[in-house]
Formats: C-alpha cells, sequence, structure tokens
C-alpha cells in the first residue's frame, strides 16, 4: 500500500514509543558503549562539504506537509547536496598483499604441549579439524622432549589453532563477495595469545576464548554436535556457517543492525538480543548480489534524493528524454541539469515515488550499498525476496529511520516527526556509532529463535564447503575478498 505523509503520523506513533524505551533501556545504558568495529581506514583527503541549496520537493496535492521546527533543528542536519550525495566521500578499501603472516616461536614445556595435544583432538567440538594442527607429528616431537623442535611445532600448531578460531578456517578467495573486515587480529595478536595461553597454562580455556560470542554460534555447535556423523552433508553446512561466524568480529558490539541476506531479514540488536525485525529485498543473484559488509551508520536520511545512475540517464536515454520536456521532468519527480561538457545529470526529489522512498540509513562504503525504504512495498510479500540491484530494501523504514535517529543523535520525537513527513530531504548526522553488518548465513537461527536452514540464493555455499575439503592453507596478510569492487549504485 502506497504510504503518503498524512498517514506517517498514526503509523509511527507507537515506534516513537518503543524508540523511546530502547533509549532508557539497562542494556543501552551499560558502561561499554557501542564502538565502531571496523579498523581505521587507509588515509583518505577529507573532503570538505559545500553547502549547497535543498533541493526543492515535488508537491503532492493530495498531502499536506507538515513543517520542519526552524529554530529548534539540530545543528548536525546540513543542508542537502543537489546531487544526493551526503558528507564525506566513503572510505577505500585498500588491500594488502596476500604475503604469510609471521607466526611467533615460544618455549613450550611437554605439560602445555600435551594440553595442545589435548586441545587439537577436541576442536572437532567447534567445526575445525584436527589433522590441520599436525596431531602426530605434535606427539612424536613431544616423545623426543623440550627443546627447540617442541617450541617450533607446537608454536605453530597453536599459532594455526588460534588464526583459525579467530579468523576463521576458509581462506580469503573462497569467501565470496566478503568485505567484512574483521578486527580481532588486531584486538588480539598471535603472539600475545600464546603468551597468556603459556603464562596461565589454560591453553584449552585459551583457545575456547576466541570463539565467536553470538547466540548463534552457540547454537550451531549444539546442533552439530547432535548430527548423525553418517549425515555428513549436514555437518558440513553447520561447520561452514560456523566459520561465517569466525569471519567478523568476536563481539559486534552493544548495539548493531544485521541482515542475514538469505533470510530476507533485517535486526536491530541490543546485546544481542532481537529488539525489532524488518524484512527485506535484497540483491539479485549475479552482478548485484548484495555484498557482505561491516560498516557503521552515519546518518539516517529522511526524504532523500536519489541520482539516477549514468547507466540508465544515458544508456536507458532517460537524461534526453527529459532534458527536452523540463514540464515532464518536474511532474515526474525529477531535477535536471546539463553541464557544459554536454553531461546530463538527473536527480530524483524526494517524495513517495522515490526510488530510495522516505529514509535511508547512510552507512558509507565503495560499493554504495545502504539500507533503504522502497515505493515497492508489495515485494516485502514475496516469500523469497531477491529483487533489488544490491541495496537493501528495508521493511517499515520510516520506523527503523526514527528508532536509528533517536538512540543514535538524540532527536526529539517530534522533531523527527516533522522531517520524515515534511517531504525536505533532511540528513541527521549520528552522534553514536552504531554496526551495520550484512551478513550470509545459509544455517542460522531465525528471528523466532529456531534454527533453520535458508536457500544458497548466491551458491556462496559451494566454495566455502569445498575448502574444507582440502588441506588447510596458510594464513596471508589479506582481509577482503580480492574480487573487483561493484559500486551498486541502482535501487530500482
Amino acid at each position: 500500500m502506497k504510504q503518503n505523509s498524512a498517514t506517517v503520523p498514526g503509523k509511527i506513533a507507537s515506534t516513537l514509543a518503543m524508540a523511546l524505551v530502547l533509549a532508557a533501556a539497562p542494556a543501552l545504558a551499560a558502561p561499554r558503549p557501542p564502538v565502531n568495529l571496523l579498523p581505521p581506514p587507509a588515509p583518505v583527503p577529507a573532503a570538505t562539504p559545500v553547502p549547497v541549496t535543498t533541493p526543492a520537493p515535488v508537491s503532492t496535492p493530495a498531502t499536506k506537509p507538515v513543517p520542519a521546527p526552524a529554530a529548534t533543528a539540530p545543528a548536525t542536519i546540513p543542508a542537502a547536496p543537489a546531487s544526493g550525495a551526503a558528507g564525506q566521500p566513503a572510505p577505500q578499501i585498500v588491500p594488502l598483499p596476500p604475503v604469510p603472516v609471521v607466526e611467533p616461536v615460544q618455549h613450550w614445556t611437554l605439560a602445555d604441549a600435551q594440553a595442545l595435544l589435548a586441545t587439537i583432538m577436541d576442536i572437532g567440538s567447534d567445526g575445525l579439524i584436527p589433522a590441520d594442527y599436525k596431531p602426530d607429528a605434535l606427539r612424536a616431537t613431544m616423545a623426543a622432549g623440550e627443546g627447540a623442535a617442541l617450541d617450533e611445532l607446537a608454536s605453530k600448531s597453536f599459532s594455526w589453532l588460534v588464526e583459525d578460531m579467530r579468523d576463521g578456517r576458509t581462506p580469503m578467495d573462497a569467501r565470496v563477495q566478503w568485505f567484512a573486515v574483521d578486527p580481532d587480529q588486531d584486538a588480539h595478536p598471535t603472539a600475545a595469545i600464546m603468551a597468556e595461553a603459556l603464562a596461565t597454562h589454560d591453553i584449552s580455556g585459551t583457545v575456547a576464548s576466541l570463539a565467536p560470542k553470538h547466540p548463534d554460534y552457540a547454537a550451531l555447535k549444539a546442533a552439530l554436535a547432535k548430527t548423525p556423523a553418517a549425515d555428513t552433508k549436514g555437518r558440513a553446512l553447520i561447520r561452514a556457517n560456523m566459520d561465517r561466524w569466525r569471519w567478523l568480529a568476536q563481539d559486534l558490539g552493544v548495539l548493531y543492525l544485521m541482515t542475514n541476506v538469505p533470510e530476507f531479514q533485517l535486526r536491530l540488536t541490543a546485546n544481542d538480543r532481537i529488539i525489532r525485525t524488518y524484512r527485506t529485498v535484497v540483491g539479485k543473484p549475479g552482478r548485484t548480489a548484495t555484498p557482505q559488509l561491516a560498516e557503521h551508520v552515519e546518518a539516517v536520511v529522511f526524504n532523500p534524493t536519489w541520482t539516477v545512475p549514468q547507466s540508465i540517464v544515458v544508456g536507458e536515454g532517460l537524461g534526453a528524454r527529459l532534458a527536452g520536456n523540463p514540464a515532464a521532468a518536474a511532474r515526474q519527480g525529477y531535477k535536471v541539469t546539463k553541464a557544459a561538457d554536454g553531461t546530463i545529470t538527473v536527480v530524483q526529489q524526494p517524495g513517495d515515488s522515490n526510488s530510495l522512498g522516505r529514509m535511508k540509513i547512510d552507512m558509507p562504503n565503495p560499493h554504495a550499498i545502504y539500507l533503504h525504504d522502497t515505493p515497492a512495498k508489495a515485494l516485502f510479500n514475496a516469500p523469497s525476496r531477491a529483487f533489488s540491484h544490491g541495496c537493501v530494501r528495508t521493511e517499515r523504514a520510516v520506523e527503523l529511520g526514527m528508532t536509528m535517529a533517536i538512540l543514535g543523535a538524540d532527536l526529539k520525537p517530534e522533531d523527527g516527526v516533522a522531517y520524515a513527513t515534511s517531504l525536505k530531504y533532511t540528513r541527521v548526522k549520528m552522534t553514536k556509532t552504531f554496526p551495520v553488518y550484512i551478513a550470509y548465513f545459509t544455517v542460522a537461527q531465525d528471528i523466532t529463535g529456531k534454527l533453520t536452514t535458508f536457500a544458497d540464493i548466491y551458491g556462496r555455499d559451494a566454495p566455502v564447503l569445498a575448502s574444507f575439503e582440502k588441506p588447510r592453507e596458510l594464513k596471508t596478510a589479506q582481509r577482503t575478498s580480492s574480487e573487483a569492487i561493484i559500486k551498486l549504485d541502482n535501487p530500482l
């Protein structure tokens, strides 16, 4: 059903109340605030935003916009750029060369080596493969007693075990479209972990402490324990999805958004407890498949503009048609400009027919992926919802934007109502950092808490499963997929 400005206040009344409860909830008042889980990006010269005129919305005669507050508007809300872009450019991912990692060597006693061997033999309960960590060679070396040979082999086996428990066993080339940088190896380097394990003589406990903290990992581990050895396919799929949790940060934060692409659901989560869920529409298989990311919310945009990509402006002739008929362009909600070199820019103005709908969550990234509303609400009723050009369309998006703005920028509810219903571009910059995870799990707990198998809509299971059938590969410094970054800037 079409959502217009006249119906928004009534629909979001309960949402605002819910958001205020969330804002005061003890879970969100914990001493540890939400943190940015991404490592610092490579230095990129900062661009200074240039104030420009807010684009004029296309009025709808049947609606009466509520005027936005004037003097009381938060100072963090600048005017919108005419191009529809907002703020600074997205940070660029600078891939590191895939050179082997340097593994430490420390002194091992026979007792600690024996504890390491026992830990290796039990690591199958975490979905890893004991043979990867050379238990037979470790036994033989232990028989020869302490010394340089034991120090070298035990250190290597322990390092490999740490790397796989902390970062995942799957090599990077098998993680298709994986661009979520895991910061754990920066926060917990292997040498420090080994030193702690040897100082405390708690090899097993130290390794176990590296497991993902999310409840889904524990659920998968329990499922693996219950799955018969004869069910090789079922066990392999569980192992693959356990490993996917290790690709993410061990601690996801106090408050975060996570969408599991094959489930077509977005979660607002506090202390790993689901607070609110939203159905999603994700990218179509192929070039427009949604990549996996770990970003953070920079701003909430109410009534966004959308700069139509040149693939449509030029490739589909939209620019030429609209430039030759200004009245039609205005009637359809487009602003058309033509540069001196002949380049035509088409910007869709705010309104119910805007391709981004009435809300966009700005989470700068090189892929131009974000969460946004859509005028095509009927698609949320489809059982399988892979229809977009990469971005994640979100059900009840205005509600989500309101909630994030209240929690992340201390936005007053009455101001939020005014911004959402004004039909004017308004960007609310966050004052708190909230991570956003776009993940891909084919076995996971659904939004009701039931462990469920989801369709592998992008065929991303096969390379992970294949990697577990091969000998373990040595880790390298590579942190994300080496695939080309595709800027998926077409939400249609």
